[in-house]
């Protein structure tokens, strides 16, 4: 099956989107394309990175990730192609794709000139070609070489001792949900069985099995299906409500 995911921040109020998947179903109209979303935050690579990394494990090995988001930006060094835990991502060199994993692709490749051009669409132009040309068996070799200089970026990691946690909010979602990068594994180990969670205004001593486990207008915490930490209040934007935003510090105490 030829299977394509295509993330960008092109909005669905244009003609970018329709215009990129016509680009790949001209070169394969058997192609399967799957919008992972389009409602990327304008520029904001933290928010794709997170929703992408979120995602493509859950496609089975194999699918093409196409990935679209300041493809005309100063910041990008060009487009790439690497393979990652047997995906493959086709996208701009300004560091989304470095925040995909913990480790480095296992393939980098530098598109080579003559699969380039001058445009001012390149996802159109340049990406959509490729990456249904991969997607129906072509392999990204076949598009440049290796690639010598992959723009990485730094991802925040919580610190963790025997009595704390200092973790960050990665994500606010629609509902003002605050999702942070605390690790249930790393909550697991250190947890001697009592401890509290604070953010903002507020704190918990309790994980919650989900929204519903607290009356309207209370605190919830829990690990999601992520199984990264999240917290909000039920039937309420949390982010307002708690003055919490992206990057904003989440504190978990171990009590003996």
């Amino acid at each position: 099956m030829a299977l394509v995911t295509f993330l960008s921040d092109f909005g669905d109020k244009d003609y970018y989107v329709p215009a990129v998947k016509a680009k790949m179903l001209a070169v394969n109209p058997q192609l399967n394309i799957i919008d992972i979303s389009h409602n990327i935050d304008t520029f904001d690579i933290a928010h794709a990175a997170f929703v992408l990394r979120s995602t493509f494990r859950d496609f089975p090995k194999g699918t093409v990730h196409l990935v679209s988001l300041n493809t005309t930006g100063s910041i990008t060094h060009g487009y790439i192609g690497v393979k990652l835990e047997e995906h493959i991502f086709v996208g701009p060199n300004n560091g989304i794709l470095s925040l995909l994993a913990d480790h480095e692709p296992g393939i980098m490749v530098q598109f080579a000139d003559i699969h380039l051009k001058d445009s001012t669409f390149p996802t159109k132009d340049i990406l959509a070609p490729i990456a249904a040309k991969v997607a129906s068996g072509a392999a990204i070799h076949d598009f440049g070489g290796p690639l010598k200089n992959f723009r990485k970026l730094m991802s925040r990691h919580p610190k963790a001792t025997r009595e704390h946690i200092i973790g960050h909010v990665l994500r606010v979602d629609r509902y003002g949900n605050l999702i942070t990068n605390v690790n249930k594994e790393v909550f697991d180990k250190l947890n001697p069985g009592k401890f509290s969670i604070e953010f903002g205004r507020e704190s918990v001593n309790r994980l919650h099995k989900g929204y519903d486990q607290v009356e309207p207008g209370d605190c919830f915490a829990f690990f999601n299906s992520l199984d990264l930490l999240e917290i909000g209040i039920n039937h309420g934007h949390g982010a307002e409500l708690l003055g919490l935003k992206y990057d904003s510090v989440v504190y978990v105490t171990f009590h003996p």
